[in-house]
């Protein structure tokens, strides 16, 4: 007997019910600032992750074992960045309110905060731990206060000071890192300290957001704002271990790959691995 054709990340085949971890797929980015592209990340992972095993020797597990729901994508409006960001947030919100973990695939940056909202009103006392390159902090990018430039600065709208941890930041004009100073926690060019701040705030529900351009443009070209000086896989890897393992992560997302600029396929593999590694790190807590 013939079945349709409905293509997951790989391994991410549980029926909904039976899922504590559901993935869903956020292709937007009508406010990129430099390169195109990211909208057209999550099928091309779902696509690409099948050159992978579902086997980590990093953590000896495997997707077969985990209860994982691909939930496909969705239809985002492209010409109107409230709309799809309110969409996100119906998606998120069904998923968390239905005891299950949501982990979003962007898309451009920016989507983050449809998700942020909904984990914000499930956990008035979230955290979030934000891995970029970008800063991220400006309150408007050329007058629009809904940006990918933006998206951590609307993220404090929601949060307040101090609850904001970021890692590996390299890039943003001098008044955001002023600003930083007073109302977030930067760290600068590398993950020094994750491990303190997870033990900070061990008793405290943590939406992680990982923006993959955090990685050095010489092993992730892949990605629409390139920034030198980036972190390299296997620090990245240890760092989103840390946190998927430590952390009470209640929704998380990976987003800013960009395929189309790196037309070998290492940006998505990479992306892939580290969408594996986090699956399988946060299926082991739940």
């Amino acid at each position: 007997m013939l079945s349709k054709n409905v293509e997951t990340f790989l391994g991410c085949d549980a029926e909904y019910g039976d899922a504590n971890i559901v993935l869903f797929g956020a292709p937007y980015d009508s406010t990129t600032s430099f390169r195109p592209g990211t909208r057209f990340a999550s099928r091309t992972i779902r696509a690409e992750s099948f050159g992978l095993e579902t086997y980590s020797p990093y953590q000896d597990r495997d997707l077969t074992d985990c209860r994982i729901f691909d939930s496909g994508d969705l239809e985002l409006c492209f010409g109107d960045s409230s709309k799809a960001l309110e969409a996100i947030e119906q998606r998120a919100d069904t998923i968390l309110s239905d005891g299950k973990l949501p982990l979003m695939i962007g898309g451009e940056h920016l989507v983050t905060l449809g998700a942020v909202r909904a984990a914000a009103r499930h956990y008035p006392d979230l955290r979030i731990i934000h891995f970029d390159a970008h800063t991220d902090l400006r309150d408007d990018y050329l007058g629009a206060r809904l940006s990918h430039a933006t998206v951590i600065r609307r993220c404090w709208d929601i949060l307040g000071d101090d609850r904001i941890y970021q890692f590996g930041i390299r890039s943003g004009d001098r008044p955001e890192f002023q600003w930083a100073r007073d109302h977030v926690h930067t760290r600068k060019f590398d993950f020094e300290g994750l491990g303190r701040t997870v033990d900070l705030l061990r008793d405290k529900p943590v939406y992680f957001t990982l923006d993959l351009d955090v990685l050095d443009p010489s092993v992730f070209p892949g990605t629409g704002t390139p920034e030198a000086g980036g972190v390299f896989f296997k620090q990245l890897l240890t760092a989103v271990l840390t946190v998927c393992s430590e952390a009470n992560v209640v929704g998380c997302d990976v987003n800013e790959l960009c395929p189309a600029y790196d037309p070998t396929g290492a940006s998505t593999a990479t992306a892939c691995k580290i969408i594996r590694e986090m699956l399988l790190a946060l299926s082991a807590r739940r």
